[in-house]
């Protein structure tokens, strides 16, 4: 599909597939993970550079407050996407990056003791404010199209909030774990079920028979055909991420 489809399509944006139960369980769980990372970090672990290009583990744990900050009150989503998009114009960035950007400045004056504090504080909040947002707006097209691997798509903000905001900090808990050496968490009940729809969205992605075996207490075994894949189950997130080099059908981008 070419980009200028994508953008003028206006039918079937993308819809999350979670269970919704399932999905707000998700959310709540991975805020709590996000804490106990951050309450296990060392003062040397904050300074370390991520995968992610210009963000040391401190930048990165502003960014997931702030978004948690965001999903926690529509009063701050308003004011962060209007900041954003001003920012953007001036500077020529991706409305996505501004984004980003803002939130690790608007959370940088905090002590390491503040921001864990503050994402103790706020993530319970942003996980019943996710919970109650109504089917009608979940069901509505986002207003802009999403990038992903260098091409736009709808989404609606039930993929947003019930999908992408669970993956975005659990993708930023292996980029922490990842710099830091500290062991990431793992179980089949939550990191498990993650990976698993990050799978089922790879593999409609590519549209190709597959097999693939991800090892550790969140992999499994998913497909039919074709060639055996064989990964980490984080690794293979962050390949799927563009972390990672990628070539075949681990190129196949999903977006986190």
């Amino acid at each position: 599909m070419s980009t200028d489809l994508a953008v003028g399509s206006t039918t079937n944006p993308r819809k999350s597939v979670l269970d919704r139960d399932v999905a707000m369980t998700l959310a709540a769980t991975e805020y709590d993970r996000v804490v106990s990372l951050f309450e296990r970090l060392e003062p040397s672990h904050w300074e370390k550079p991520t995968d992610c290009p210009g963000w040391d583990v401190r930048a990165m744990a502003g960014h997931m407050l702030g978004m948690a900050q965001m999903a926690a009150s529509v009063s701050e989503t308003i004011r962060q996407q209007l900041a954003a998009t001003k920012d953007a114009k001036k500077s020529g960035a991706a409305s996505i990056d501004a984004l980003t950007a803002l939130q690790v400045r608007k959370n940088a004056h905090l002590s390491t003791d503040e921001l864990v504090h503050e994402m103790r504080r706020i993530g319970p909040k942003a996980a019943r404010a996710r919970r109650r947002t109504p089917a009608f707006v979940r069901s509505r097209k986002m207003g802009d199209p999403q990038n992903v691997d260098g091409v736009d798509e709808w989404w609606t903000f039930g993929f947003l909030l019930d999908t992408i905001l669970t993956r975005d900090p659990f993708l930023h808990r292996i980029d922490i774990t990842h710099a830091t050496g500290i062991a990431m968490q793992a179980t089949a009940e939550h990191e498990g079920v993650i990976i698993d729809d990050l799978v089922r969205e790879w593999a409609e992605r590519h549209g190709q028979r597959y097999r693939l075996e991800l090892s550790g207490p969140a992999g499994g075994s998913w497909g039919y055909g074709g060639e055996l894949i064989t990964l980490d189950a984080f690794d293979f997130c962050r390949t799927i991420s563009g972390r990672l080099p990628a070539s075949g059908l681990l190129a196949t981008q999903v977006p986190v």
